[in-house]
């Protein structure tokens, strides 16, 4: 059984399709993040278990899931490379995102860590500005009171922050309310090759890794009962892994 460290709560409430947790705040604090590789076969049996009890967040499509495509910054020396590697404790990386295949709402979002606790910060862009940033055009940034735009502008001059590559995967995500539980299964996980044009349809995408899914639970304070049986998969360890790092190896 997979081991997890949770407090526990005794009280079970009603499922509902809640807002993502993308778009409840522009800064959300800082939660616990579990993540694991499982196979095909597990995940099999775990989406059915997960489907029966939570709901999917609000980009699910007719079959519950959704394409998530991010163009990941880093430094000339791949600074976000290295300390995830490195397993550096306070670490942080940008990237812009979009879901399904629309590219008119994309978001800026910086994702960081400390301490083992992840937040997340993010503001709207057009496909226009993300085109320009990926165009190396950054003084529109200036013209935000945002101060994520501001703090972007800053680390695009100082850290020479630089579109890297592409990531795309197809996501299907359940919320629970209590504890406010993400839990998301990342399947097709897909390479842009080094392009940076991911506003561009036709961009060629390749499968960065052998078959596998992986899961994803975030959480505030506690974890609640039912998440905890219902994500368990026997001999799975959560462990670290990024989506970002697994595509740079095209480079």
């Amino acid at each position: 059984m997979t081991t997890m460290t949770t407090t526990m709560t005794t009280t079970i409430a009603t499922t509902t399709k809640a807002q993502p947790a993308e778009d409840r705040t522009q800064a959300a604090p800082m939660r616990h993040e579990m993540k694991h590789q499982i196979s095909p076969a597990e995940d099999l049996v775990l989406s059915r278990r997960l489907r029966q009890l939570f709901a999917h967040d609000n980009y699910a499509g007719e079959d519950g899931t959704y394409l998530v495509t991010s163009l990941y910054f880093d430094t000339p020396y791949d600074d976000a490379v290295r300390e995830k590697l490195a397993g550096v404790s306070r670490r942080e990386k940008f990237r812009l995102r979009y879901y399904g295949e629309d590219t008119s709402f994309i978001r800026l979002e910086k994702k960081f860590k400390h301490n083992g606790l992840c937040g997340k910060r993010s503001a709207r862009l057009s496909a226009a500005q993300a085109q320009e940033l990926i165009e190396g055009e950054y003084d529109f940034l200036l013209e935000s009171k945002d101060p994520l735009l501001a703090e972007f502008y800053s680390k695009l001059r100082g850290k020479a922050l630089r579109p890297k590559t592409i990531v795309r995967y197809s996501r299907e995500a359940f919320l629970y309310e209590p504890g406010n539980v993400r839990i998301t299964l990342d399947r097709n996980l897909a390479s842009g090759l080094g392009s940076v044009d991911f506003l561009q349809p036709d961009t060629f995408y390749m499968r960065a890794s052998e078959p596998l899914t992986i899961l994803e639970i975030k959480y505030d304070a506690f974890l609640p009962e039912i998440v905890r049986m219902a994500v368990q998969v026997p001999h799975r360890q959560a462990q670290a892994c990024s989506k970002y790092v697994i595509c740079r190896r095209f480079d």
